[in-house]
């Protein structure tokens, strides 16, 4: 049963993480409709650079969930000198990896868009557009630093309105890169990347003037990181790259698995992501704000407490998922008709939108522990769960299930849904046998 004063102090930290989020959402739908205005090939060339730009930067990505564990158990210890320790810790170790990251992946770009691309047109715009965005490897590990400083200390509305300002500025630079607006060069899909990496850097400037005002004290770009806190950032940030990194790359051979079906399957394949991407939105929101709760709650001491709130915020997330999953279930046809228009389309995907909406719940339950989890300092055990059952059952299966024993989209769509009750019940045991509550930071 929900706790009414637990979820309102839930809800007051992770509303304005939802919201900032709700907004990225919305700036890529521009984004996308102001390169599709270019033409279907500069539209296929972003999409696979922005696909690929999002591998590059998974492992720095993971900054972010090692900073706000350690700014969550410093708040929780009543720390306040040391608050914006493990920020400092997370700006150098975010230069540190930025640089040869950069460098490993622009080697790459023009042979790995060629590889991804279906013709060369698609593979240089691809690769035009991920060089481009290869420039803010840096900016997305201070971003992430500072956003997981922010969290950690309940002040995630600092979050939103950085992140609200970026997207705002992202489509004005990349409508101006895009198509030469106010004598700028017109760089078609390159400006789209430009334009990006430009407002992450502003992103990144607009975070350094607010904590430098507030967080002085707390010892931002002041006290120099110890040994311990290098190394306990990276305890945590490490681990949950390497899932991001996997994830993302299992999602290109989720993909590719579809493919072997047909085209079609692709097409409503990808409709059917892109929902699940944005449904689970809430979820990211509260599982955040879940692991702020739990390391402040680690830092007094009080396992217990911690326990609760893993409960709690699940619970919350739970309710709110199985609301917005209802008309996945009472009109599919009506949500798949705004993305497909064709009817042979609608019914191929009828089924497995069903299906998703079942298991977007699950779903739930997996995020908010897996950032419970990352708040405790159990990255490792995160990670080594969700890349066992995604790579060595979930994908297998729905290889032999789709393509090999011919049960097409739907069988793939319900190995998935299994896949997230299996990842759900495997963290949920992790949880409740309490071994996070050990970790030290």
């Amino acid at each position: 049963m929900l706790n009414l004063s637990r979820s309102r102090r839930i809800l007051a930290l992770a509303l304005p993480i939802m919201a900032a989020m709700a907004s990225q959402s919305l700036m890529n739908l521009v984004d996308a409709a102001m390169v599709g205005s270019l033409g279907g090939e500069a539209l296929a060339g972003v999409g696979l650079g922005g696909y690929a730009s999002f591998i590059a930067i998974s492992m720095v990505i993971g900054l972010g969930a090692g900073v706000q564990a350690m700014v969550a158990r410093r708040k929780g210890e009543r720390d306040r000198a040391n608050y914006a320790v493990p920020l400092n810790a997370g700006l150098v170790l975010g230069l540190a990896f930025a640089i040869p990251i950069s460098l490993i992946f622009a080697l790459a770009s023009a042979p790995m868009m060629a590889f991804l691309a279906p013709t060369p047109g698609v593979a240089e715009v691809g690769s035009d557009y991920f060089d481009m965005r290869l420039l803010s490897v840096w900016a997305v590990a201070m971003n992430f630093s500072y956003r997981g400083y922010w969290n950690g200390i309940n002040r995630s509305g600092v979050y939103m309105r950085t992140l609200v300002i970026t997207h705002i500025a992202n489509v004005i630079f990349s409508y101006g890169l895009i198509f030469g607006a106010w004598g700028l060069p017109a760089l078609g899909g390159a400006g789209a990347g430009l334009g990006t990496s430009l407002a992450l850097y502003l992103g990144s400037a607009l975070y350094l003037l607010q904590t430098w005002r507030a967080a002085r004290e707390h010892g931002f770009l002041r006290a120099r990181p110890s040994r311990a806190t290098l190394r306990n950032i990276l305890h945590i940030s490490l681990p949950n790259g390497v899932q991001q990194f996997f994830f993302a790359t299992g999602l290109t051979v989720l993909f590719w698995i579809i493919g072997r079906v047909g085209a079609d399957e692709v097409a409503v394949a990808h409709i059917l992501i892109t929902l699940i991407l944005f449904l689970i939105l809430p979820a990211i929101g509260l599982g955040l704000s879940a692991a702020s709760l739990v390391g402040q709650a680690l830092g007094r001491r009080d396992a217990d407490d911690a326990y609760r709130w893993g409960w709690d915020v699940t619970r919350l997330a739970v309710s709110l998922l199985f609301v917005l999953a209802l008309p996945m279930w009472l009109v599919p046809d009506l949500i798949l008709g705004l993305f497909l228009k064709q009817p042979a389309l609608v019914e191929l995907g009828r089924a497995p939108l069903m299906i998703t909406g079942l298991a977007i719940c699950l779903d739930g339950v997996a995020i908010i522990f897996t950032q419970a989890l990352l708040g405790a300092g159990a990255a490792r055990s995160v990670m080594v769960v969700t890349l066992a059952v995604q790579w060595f059952f979930f994908l297998p299966l729905a290889y032999i299930i789709g393509p090999v024993l011919g049960y097409g989209l739907l069988g793939i769509w319900l190995a998935q849904a299994f896949q997230r009750l299996i990842t759900s019940l495997l963290l949920s045991g992790l949880w409740i046998k309490r071994g996070w509550a050990h970790i030290e930071l």
